[in-house]
C-alpha cells in the first residue's frame, strides 16, 4: 500500500520533523548554499545578504473564532517569524485562495483584520494575488503570507552585550545559540489559542472565558532588544512550548531544564486541557515569544517584557544545563519527567 501524508503531518511535532527532513530537504536542502540561514537549518525565517525571508499558509478551522480570525492570525503570525530572527519587519504579502460561495461579508471582514493588524504592527502588505476555486476544492478560504525584515542596530548591539558575557559567534537570534546557563522566558500565558479555537469549533462552551491570543509580537521583541542579552527566540506556535524548547535543545546541543510551577497557564487552559486529556505544553500560541536570555541579563529583559502590554504574565520558566540530556521537567509535585517532542499538535487547523 502507497504511504500518504497524513494531517498529523503538518501539525507540527516528530511527524512533520520527518516529512520536513526526509521528503523537502531531501530535494530542496542542497540548494540554498549562498544564504546565510538556509532553510536547512529549520530556524523561523531565512537570511540572504541580511533579508530576513518568510513564509506560511493558514488553513485554520473555523475561520473566525473568539480573539481573531484567519487573517489576523496570517498577518500576525508571519510578522512573529521575522522579529523572533532579530530583524524588524518591513513589508508582507498575501496570497488569496477562496472557495466559490464564500460570503463577500466574511471575505471583507477577513481582509478587514488583515489590514487593521498590518496597521498596528506597522508592517504594510504591499503585494498579492488571489484565485478562487470550485466548490469542494477547499474548506472556505486559504492564505499564504510572505514577509520580508531586514538587520537592525538593536540586534547589533544586542549581540555585542551577549559577547561582554560570553562566547557568541552567530550574527541573528537562531534556535541553536544557546549554551549552559542561559536562561528561558516565556512572554506570558500559553495554550490560550489552541483552546479557544477548539472549544469554539467543537462547542465544549470554553470560549465564553478564553480567547485566542494572536498579536504581533514586533514591538515587544524590540522592547526585549533594548535591554540587550538575548540569544535565541522563538514563537511556540504548532506543537506548542513543548515543540519549541525541544527545537532549542536538539539545535544547541544542549539540556533544558523546566520549572513546571512557574509556567503561565491560565486556569481555564489548565480545566480544558485536564477534562480532554491533553498537555497544555503542546498547545499552540501566536502571540507568545520563547527567549534564550544570557544570566547575566535575564531578570532586566523580565522586568522590560512584564511592561509591555503582551508581556504582563511574562515568566523565567527554565535554564540551558550541559549536564542533562535533552528536556526534563521538574513537576509541581517534586518529581522529574522527559519533556518530548510531540508527535503532532493535539488540537489540528489552528494556524
Amino acid at each position: 500500500m502507497l504511504d500518504k501524508i497524513k494531517l498529523a503531518d503538518g501539525a507540527g511535532g516528530q511527524l512533520m520533523d520527518k516529512l520536513i527532513k526526509q521528503k523537502i530537504l531531501k530535494y530542496f536542502g542542497k540548494s540554498d548554499i549562498s544564504a546565510e540561514i538556509p532553510l536547512s537549518m529549520l530556524d523561523d525565517s531565512a537570511v540572504i545578504d541580511d533579508i530576513v525571508f518568510t513564509t506560511d499558509s493558514h488553513t485554520v478551522q473555523p475561520i473566525i473564532f473568539p480573539g481573531g480570525d484567519l487573517g489576523s492570525l496570517a498577518v500576525a503570525g508571519t510578522i512573529n517569524d521575522i522579529a523572533v530572527m532579530g530583524a524588524k519587519p518591513i513589508a508582507l504579502s498575501s496570497g488569496f485562495i477562496v472557495e466559490e460561495g464564500l460570503s463577500i461579508d466574511i471575505f471583507e471582514r477577513i481582509v478587514k483584520s488583515m489590514n487593521d493588524v498590518s496597521i498596528k504592527a506597522n508592517v504594510p502588505i504591499v503585494t498579492g494575488d488571489t484565485k478562487v476555486v470550485e466548490k469542494g476544492a477547499i474548506q472556505e478560504f486559504m492564505i499564504n503570507t510572505s514577509g520580508i525584515g531586514k538587520r537592525s542596530s538593536l540586534l547589533d548591539n544586542n549581540i555585542k552585550e551577549v559577547k561582554r558575557y560570553r562566547s557568541f559567534n552567530r550574527r541573528w537570534l537562531l534556535d541553536s545559540n544557546l549554551q549552559n546557563g542561559d536562561i528561558i522566558i516565556i512572554s506570558g500565558n500559553i495554550g490560550e489559542h489552541g483552546i479557544a479555537l477548539m472549544s469554539f469549533r467543537e462547542g465544549y462552551g470554553f470560549e465564553t472565558k478564553i480567547k485566542s491570543d494572536i498579536a504581533p509580537i514586533n514591538g515587544l521583541m524590540e522592547k526585549a532588544l533594548t535591554v540587550k542579552g538575548i540569544v535565541s527566540a522563538k514563537d511556540p506556535t504548532r506543537g506548542g512550548l513543548s515543540n519549541t524548547i525541544n527545537e532549542f535543545s536538539e539545535k544547541s546541543k544542549v539540556g533544558i531544564i523546566l520549572e513546571e510551577e512557574n509556567i503561565p497557564i491560565p486556569t481555564g487552559v489548565r480545566s480544558a486541557c485536564d477534562m480532554l486529556g491533553i498537555d497544555s505544553l503542546e498547545i499552540g500560541n501566536e502571540g507568545k515569544v520563547v527567549l534564550g536570555v544570557v544570566k547575566e541579563k535575564a531578570d532586566e529583559v523580565l522586568d522590560t517584557i512584564k511592561k509591555h502590554p503582551l508581556g504582563k504574565d511574562a515568566a523565567i520558566i527554565g535554564e540551558a544545563k550541559d549536564n542533562i540530556k535533552g528536556v526534563v521537567l521538574e513537576t509541581t509535585v517534586g518529581g522529574k519527567r522527559n519533556l518530548h517532542k510531540p508527535i503532532g499538535d493535539p488540537v489540528p487547523r489552528i494556524c
